[in-house]
């Protein structure tokens, strides 16, 4: 039997790009899919503490197996900043980030996800990170948040270039999925 996880997210791109990542190993329902529509509030100031909260308020709300994740764009030259308020108003924030660089040489930055799985009452991290740096101008037109932006080591486009297949397969949320998915089939 197929296993089912609600992934505790209202975003469809992120639902969307999970879904691809994991193919047909496991069934992933949204929020939606159990009739939750509660403004989740991420107010951790960790990339860990916001994907906890939204796993555990759905866990404990509806006494359901999920997982959540938090993803941070941490740029070298701002400290990691935008880090874990790089998702809010993050058209706004990548026009704040480019100003930010304009004159600055280490562009240097790497996207985190974490994810934070609740299952059987206990709660698993995963963890991926890729590495890479900001470009001076938007490219590209695929994906969404900041991937016209941010170029990954060993490439020459953008996230946004290279298009969603290959993100998918590279990606923080790539590694962070896959190490889920790994660990979920170790367990069926």
């Amino acid at each position: 039997m197929r296993r089912k996880l609600v992934f505790a997210t209202n975003n469809q791109h992120k639902l969307k790009e999970v879904s691809a990542i994991l193919g047909d190993e496991i069934g992933i329902m949204s929020l939606e899919d159990i009739n939750c529509y509660a403004d989740i509030p991420e107010t951790a100031d960790t990339l860990e503490g916001n994907a906890l909260l939204k796993a555990e308020f759905v866990h404990n709300n509806y006494n359901i197996d999920c997982f959540s994740d938090d993803t941070g764009l941490e740029v070298e030259a701002l400290d990691g900043a935008p880090g874990v308020y790089s998702a809010r108003n993050a058209e706004a924030n990548m026009l704040k980030l480019l100003h930010e660089l304009e004159h600055v040489k280490n562009r240097k930055a790497q996207f985190r996800t974490v994810i934070i799985l609740i299952m059987n009452n206990e709660k698993y991290v995963f963890e991926g990170i890729i590495r890479g740096e900001i470009v001076m101008d938007k490219r590209g037109i695929s994906g969404f948040g900041y991937d016209p932006i941010f170029i990954p080591e060993g490439y020459d486009q953008t996230f946004a270039e290279l298009g969603d297949n290959i993100k998918n397969e590279i990606s923080h949320r790539a590694q962070a999925v896959n190490k889920l998915c790994k660990f979920l089939k170790s367990v069926q």
